[in-house]
């Protein structure tokens, strides 16, 4: 049976042929985000799929706050940003990563929840895995613990399943 949600992110997602550049196939969710039933249905499905087992949501920037938020509100949990590097003051981890084009930064402010608070880290595509992956290290050097990861799409031929170990991850839909 199809979720309510893959429903609608059938209905309504946009594909952008050459888009950021040519060979690349963008999946445009911004058009499910905007509709009120879509995304309700969006947030109520990852929401569910880890009801009961994490303290906070984490969402890795950015559209991965629209989801983080939205689930944290829903849950009656608190929200973890993990930002792109220099976006946050004050004292930070941070955690590089390989992107296929050269690296990247991402950073944690520290210390804004209990030492081993159960986190789920939400974001809208898992492609290869590499900026879920330098979430997960960066929650677990603060001392919590990886909860699960919970995604719209999974770009699965890029194979970024494989760099999440053994954390619970969920798509609600697999392309």
């Amino acid at each position: 049976m199809v979720s309510r949600a893959r429903e609608q992110l059938d209905r309504l997602l946009v594909s952008v042929p050459d888009f950021p550049e040519p060979g690349i196939l963008f999946r445009d969710l911004a058009p499910v985000f905007a509709d009120g039933d879509a995304f309700h249905a969006i947030v109520d499905d990852l929401a569910s799929q880890f009801d009961g087992r994490f303290d906070a949501v984490a969402g890795v920037e950015a559209r991965g706050f629209v989801l983080a938020a939205a689930v944290a509100y829903a849950s009656g949990s608190g929200v973890l940003v993990v930002r792109k590097a220099g976006k946050l003051p004050g004292a930070v981890l941070s955690e590089t990563y390989d992107l296929e084009y050269g690296s990247a930064s991402l950073e944690l402010e520290p210390d804004r929840l209990p030492r081993g608070s159960r986190v789920l880290v939400l974001d809208d595509v898992l492609a290869t895995g590499g900026t879920l992956a330098a979430s997960a290290r960066l929650i677990e050097r603060a001392g919590y613990s990886v909860a699960g990861f919970g995604v719209v799409l999974e770009l699965a031929e890029l194979g970024g399943r494989a760099r999440l170990a053994d954390v619970p991850a969920y798509s609600i839909a697999a392309l």
